[in-house]
């Protein structure tokens, strides 16, 4: 996006500047033709007059060549570029029609926003609208492809340019599951077939547990009944290539995670919110052995486009359309631009030799003035009560007191 933007700029200097050397020209010309006239005297005919011909000035002539090149560029700076593409999302989670970028680093917070979670800054985003306050989707899965800017989706999916394409989990969006949905039993599946990451929690260890993680463990399963290989047309891909091994491993893994959510259906009916994070690096791997223009990479491209829309179909079944599925397409990740340290006094054991305090959580402030205000205002109901009771005068505020007296009026 920044270079799209650079050769725009570029491109108007240049053509600014060359409209301007133009009039130059035309004005020098046209003194130059006054001067031959005054030089030859004013009664001293030098030739025919004619009608002057009005011709056209160098800087409308280059106008439409301008705007051509101009509306090129920007619709190459709004085509090209990573995206986020939302597959699937329930009616009460509604994401606006537009070309809004969103930076890489804010994808979390997207994610956390869809499922009705609060986040510690604002987005300011005007591509996601404010949803219902009794709703929220039952399951969120993110994946993310690397390889590739854009994937052929279908014209009415909402897509926003990504910017900004920083490495990022959904760390926090687990955390928070996990902690507000702690006496249930949440599905939570981080995986990353080609780097063999894998975080799974709650149902998801139960699940999951015959899912193949590990490359050796999902090459076996390619040789097995029912897999991928017998069932894609695979055309240029080829079964003996380690790439086009691994970006099948990956589409393999899709099959399965979709299969084992059919088998499960019952996860739907669960309380607590799912939330599925899946890395994909195969088709990376595909542009790197065969490049972009290859036979392979399209055929790749294809299958992973099928079965992406296939697994958001799948999981949008499973979770009675309560469900958001978005896909994140970067061609390569850029690096963060603040170094990562660690500081000295961090220590991963709980008895801490510096005497750490622990870490403060982000509601602390807010459960701290819900239980200040509340100890105020009992502390004050409290003493109120006491001294109306002490200065009660039991002979006028109930008979109570009166029919304790021995001699009772009876009337």
């Amino acid at each position: 996006m920044i270079e799209h933007s650079f050769l725009i700029k570029v491109c108007q200097i240049r053509f600014k500047s060359a409209a301007v050397k133009a009039e130059a020209l035309q004005g020098q010309q046209q003194r130059r033709h006054d001067a031959r006239r005054h030089a030859v005297g004013p009664c001293h005919v030098t030739g025919i007059a004619r009608k002057p011909v009005h011709q056209k000035d160098p800087a409308e002539m280059n106008r439409p060549i301008i705007s051509t090149v101009f509306a090129l560029l920007c619709l190459l700076s709004g085509v090209l570029g990573d995206s986020l593409t939302v597959l699937r999302s329930p009616p009460y989670v509604t994401f606006q029609d537009g070309q809004w970028p969103i930076s890489g680093e804010k994808v979390p917070d997207l994610v956390a926003l869809t499922m009705g979670f609060s986040i510690r800054e604002d987005l300011d985003w005007p591509g996601l609208a404010a949803g219902s306050l009794f709703q929220r989707p039952r399951a969120n899965a993110l994946i993310v492809v690397r390889g590739l800017d854009t994937l052929d989706f279908p014209k009415n999916i909402s897509s926003y340019p990504l910017e900004n394409p920083v490495p990022f989990t959904l760390d926090s969006v687990a955390n928070t599951v996990h902690t507000l949905f702690a006496d249930s039993t949440p599905v939570v599946l981080q995986l990353a077939p080609s780097e063999e990451r894998l975080y799974m929690m709650g149902m998801a260890n139960t699940v999951f547990e015959d899912l193949p993680v590990t490359l050796q463990q999902i090459r076996g399963r390619l040789s097995q009944d029912g897999s991928v290989l017998t069932s894609l047309p695979l055309i240029s891909l080829s079964r003996n290539n380690e790439a086009d091994l691994l970006f099948l491993s990956e589409v393999q893994v899709l099959y399965d995670i979709s299969a084992l959510l059919q088998k499960h259906k019952h996860l739907a009916k669960d309380p607590a919110p799912d939330l599925y994070s899946l890395e994909l690096a195969g088709l990376e791997e595909i542009v790197r052995r065969y490049g972009t223009d290859s036979p392979q990479f399209a055929d790749a491209t294809r299958i992973l486009t099928s079965a992406l829309q296939k697994f958001a179909d799948d999981v949008a079944n499973v979770y009675a359309n309560n469900a958001v599925v978005e896909v994140v397409t970067v061609k390569t990740f850029e690096a963060p631009l603040t170094r990562k340290s660690r500081s000295i006094l961090q220590t991963t054991n709980e008895g801490s030799l510096y005497n750490l305090a622990y870490k403060y959580d982000y509601d602390y402030a807010v459960v701290f003035n819900i239980v200040l205000w509340l100890m105020i205002v009992l502390a004050l109901a409290v003493i109120v009560i006491s001294y109306n009771l002490w200065n009660m005068d039991p002979g006028y505020d109930s008979i109570i007191y009166r029919m304790t007296n021995q001699k009772i009026r009876l009337d």
